[in-house]
């Protein structure tokens, strides 16, 4: 008998069941590898390890944008405030760096205090105005809650809303496995919906409608739909029309909307349309007040766009239409935790407020923000060509977020070989794919997929192309040994 008083079947059996495949088995293999690469081993077949799995941009050499650094650097240390002119002629600061430095040390004090519980009252402020500039329709500070990272919002949104086992959340297939890892771990229950992969993996109403009524008949009490927009895994952007029909269910069903929003700026086609932005329009549409119980949670994050400061661990969400005693108890729970990171919290102004036409430091925060989104459309239009060469591999053009969520069609021996390892066909395929090249994906089974169907989530955010092609050849061995 183990001497440990915690042992694997006396912990948290919730925690136990929750999965997040996107720092999987795979990843943790992959990590495996990195290590013996930098050992020295030279037995593998590969010389880098790819960590295509997790959008996390400055892992995979994307570099942060000067502006934002700059600021920090100030704020981090305030002494360098002393030595104006140094900044300026001998380290390349420009003049509205130190500019907004001061302005954060005169609104929000030292980044080494707590700030308030929902984030320094400025800073939510400015989220406010950044909205409205977004939108066309009035935000109000109070309603905006800066968080560390959206997955943070997240968490706090889902363990208010969920009471018990018989909690349901309405959650898009393939999603993020935040959310089922996140309910999992709350013991409410996930009522999934698929996602139209015939029409760029976008929302179908009916499909949604049925998996609300087989949850209700069930005896689940579904309290909310998540809308994950542009999409992640699937990269999809939702046109109005489809915004407009989950609204006007969660109206009907009296339903609470979680906007994942944290890819607005990744969209290469198409536009970004806020859920906001929609709602404000159905209620400036129906002045009957039809819309104006419509609950909206809408969150964003300095993890991904063209920042990609994951480790800041900065974001926000902004309610809408919530019962003030609700929000108060929302107020309650982010207060056990304190605060998001005050420089995470600075972060999130900075995105939202960047340098405008005429500052001193407009040009190159344009310059580098440009690069980086061009990049990215570069190496997402290169894996896509390559998929489209690959026997069996079918893939949307990439519309927005991070990634690309191919179909991969295998043949029944791979599956056979796969059911004798004890994993997926998907699981196998990437597996394999990791031993061969060193390219680390995860499997569609980790974000769920409709029965019968194999995929696999890769971000495009690894420098160069040339890992591309070593997919391709990898995949054409594996199609002819196991054909």
């Amino acid at each position: 008998m183990s001497s440990h008083r915690l042992n694997i079947d006396n912990i948290n059996p919730h925690v136990k069941a929750a999965q997040y495949a996107v720092r999987g088995e795979l990843a943790v293999k992959s990590e495996e590898f990195r290590a013996a690469l930098a050992r020295g081993t030279s037995d593998l077949p590969f010389k880098q390890v790819i960590s295509a799995n997790i959008g996390n941009p400055q892992q995979l050499d994307q570099k942060p944008i000067t502006f934002f650094r700059q600021v920090l650097s100030l704020l981090e240390n305030p002494l360098l405030l002393e030595k104006e002119d140094v900044l300026v002629n001998h380290l390349g600061y420009k003049t509205d760096v130190i500019d907004r430095a001061k302005w954060f040390l005169k609104n929000v004090g030292s980044v080494g205090a707590y700030s308030a519980s929902n984030g320094a009252p400025a800073i939510r402020q400015h989220v406010a105005d950044f909205l409205e500039r977004r939108d066309g329709f009035p935000a109000n500070w109070q309603d905006i809650y800066l968080s560390a990272g959206a997955s943070s919002g997240v968490n706090t949104l889902l363990h208010i809303i969920c009471a018990d086992e018989k909690s349901g959340i309405l959650v898009p297939i393939p999603q993020y496995p935040l959310y089922t890892a996140s309910l999992s771990v709350l013991n409410a229950t996930c009522v999934p919906y698929l996602l139209d992969e015939s029409k760029n993996w976008g929302t179908d109403i009916n499909t949604i409608k049925e998996s609300y009524q087989k949850a209700k008949d069930a005896g689940i009490d579904t309290r909310a739909i998540v809308i994950i927009n542009p999409g992640n895994p699937t990269g999809a952007s939702l046109p109005e029309e489809d915004i407009r029909a989950v609204l006007e269910f969660a109206r009907q069903e009296r339903l609470v909307v979680l906007a994942d929003e944290v890819y607005q700026t990744n969209v290469f086609i198409g536009e970004f349309i806020s859920f906001k932005r929609v709602l404000c329009q159905l209620q400036k549409e129906n002045p009957d007040g039809k819309y104006d119980c419509v609950e909206l949670a809408s969150l964003h994050s300095v993890s991904k766009g063209m920042v990609g400061e994951c480790g800041h661990r900065g974001g926000y969400f902004e309610l809408v239409n919530f019962d003030p005693a609700v929000q108060a108890e929302i107020y309650k729970f982010v207060s056990i935790m304190l605060c998001a990171p005050v420089i995470g919290q600075c972060l999130v102004e900075l995105m939202i407020n960047p340098p405008k036409v005429g500052e001193p430091s407009y040009e190159l925060y344009q310059k580098e923000y440009r690069g980086i989104y061009e990049g990215m459309k570069e190496r997402a239009t290169a894996l896509h060509k390559a998929f489209e060469q690959m026997e069996g591999v079918e893939c949307g053009e990439p519309q927005g977020a991070m990634y690309l969520f191919p179909t991969i069609n295998l043949p029944p021996k791979a599956a056979e070989a796969a059911a004798k390892e004890g994993r997926t066909p998907d699981e196998f395929y990437c597996m394999k794919l990791l031993e061969a090249t060193g390219v680390c994906v995860v499997p569609g089974s980790g974000f769920g997929q409709k029965e019968g169907t194999s995929h696999f989530r890769t971000t495009f955010l690894a420098p160069g192309t040339e890992w591309v092609g070593s997919i391709v050849k990898f995949h054409n061995e594996f199609m002819d040994q196991y054909r």
